[in-house]
């Protein structure tokens, strides 16, 4: 397989799964470990290509961003809660990012921890789904400053790949009683100053890895993952909207027992 194709396969799975309940790392990790790519090879390039995603919300929901910041010129309330929230949430995972880089570098090289993550993961959003009392915000501005805190913290489990950050923010603000679409975009915008912090951390740590053919290569996952994510995130709402989040979660269930039984039998 071309490294070209290898980049647009990557680009695809990293487009498909970063916004849904089921681990856009997990996914790459295991499509390195399934389809025989050197994980060394394309660590930095799974990284790199996340912006592309993250560009993709940008695209979607810049009315939204426009109106945040024609607020907060005009000192409005919602638009400072706004702010204020995604801040709060955010600073859990740079505590924690900083502090256990190399552990969770570590756990990037494990297909049988995202596995089993998956399987436990899927459990986790059927339970939650079940048992959660939920209620209408009225939209980001209207979570507390407390249930941000706390979305913050749940996020920071998904350092463990195959979790899926926003799997985890979603369930931890339905937990909270937060409203199906309001966790849903929450989790999507909070992706904005997680994943390019994570992003920016790695690319520093790594640019002496990177050569001017990784370059290309870059560049096409990150178009391949921000035309996928552009369809994907609009899918997904119109899915969530109508079905809950149970069928991500039996999606993750029996992909998980499917990775395992491939990785304990090859």
């Amino acid at each position: 397989m071309t490294d070209l194709l290898t980049a647009i396969i990557l680009g695809i799975v990293e487009g498909v799964t970063e916004f849904l309940p089921v681990s856009s790392t997990g996914h790459l990790v295991l499509a390195t470990e399934l389809l025989g790519y050197d994980p060394q090879k394309w660590a930095v390039f799974n990284i790199a290509i996340q912006p592309g995603a993250i560009l993709a919300i940008v695209a979607l929901y810049w009315r939204t961003f426009w109106a945040v910041a024609m607020g907060l010129v005009r000192r409005e309330p919602a638009s400072i809660a706004f702010v204020r929230n995604l801040l709060i949430a955010f600073v859990p995972a740079v505590a924690l990012g900083l502090a256990f880089n190399d552990q969770i570098e570590a756990l990037l090289e494990s297909a049988v921890t995202v596995a089993w993550a998956l399987i436990l993961g899927g459990i986790a959003i059927l339970v939650i789904e079940r048992l959660a009392r939920t209620h209408q915000v009225g939209g980001i501005s209207g979570v507390s400053a407390g249930q941000s805190a706390k979305i913050g913290v749940v996020q920071c489990i998904a350092m463990i790949p195959g979790v899926s950050r926003s799997g985890a923010t979603i369930m931890g603000a339905m937990a909270l009683g937060i409203d199906r679409r309001t966790a849903a975009e929450f989790s999507f915008f909070l992706a904005l100053p997680t994943l390019t912090g994570a992003t920016a951390l790695q690319l520093v740590k790594h640019r002496d890895a990177i050569t001017g053919g990784d370059v290309q290569l870059i560049a096409v996952g990150f178009l391949v993952s921000f035309v996928v994510a552009l369809a994907v995130v609009k899918a997904f709402m119109a899915v969530v909207t109508k079905h809950g989040f149970a069928p991500f979660a039996w999606y993750r269930i029996v992909a998980g027992a499917a990775a395992l039984a491939f990785l304990y039998t090859r």
